[in-house]
């Protein structure tokens, strides 16, 4: 990541001053990040400052499955018939106040396809449950699609990354 960022595995990063303006993603990052680390239920990655080292963001990864019928059916047309498709969930993101508006996400976004990418677990999207209808859009801004059941849930195909690698 460029502007002096730097995207990593959380450590032992401190987590105490980080404020996105969202309560709910605050605390969940500040209390409840590492247990869902140590149970295997997530993986988290910061987004640092290089030159201060203060956290600018985070995500959390993990794998899911989509379920075939809710995707587009020009995108089912192309997949085999199994009756869910692999994807991997950014459960939640977010970036500093102090960070907002300088491409802190979007890099985050990348960071997280391209780890689908490289990794030896693949998946064919990566989906987000956006908050809102504010969320939904800035997602969508970014190239994501909404599930037609769910449309707060949006995903992208990971091949759309493929010219990060």
């Amino acid at each position: 990541m460029s502007g002096g960022f730097v995207i990593e595995p959380l450590a032992a990063h401190d987590r105490d001053a980080f404020s996105s303006g969202s309560p709910a993603l605050d605390s969940y990052f500040r209390e409840r990040v590492g247990q869902d680390a140590k149970r295997l239920m997530a993986s988290c990655f910061v987004a640092v400052e290089k030159r201060t080292g203060r956290v600018a963001g985070y995500y959390t990864l993990s794998a899911y499955g989509v379920p075939a019928d809710e995707l587009p059916n020009d995108i089912i047309r192309k997949l085999p018939r199994y009756p869910a498709v692999p994807a991997a969930l950014i459960g939640r993101l977010a970036v500093d106040a102090a960070y907002q508006r300088r491409g802190v996400a979007g890099a985050m976004i990348t960071d997280a396809a391209v780890r689908v990418i490289r990794g030896d677990l693949k998946a064919f999207a990566i989906l987000v449950d956006a908050k809102d209808e504010v969320a939904a859009e800035f997602y969508q801004r970014r190239g994501f699609l909404r599930l037609a059941r769910r449309p707060l849930t949006l995903f992208i195909p990971v091949a759309s990354f493929k010219g990060y690698v």
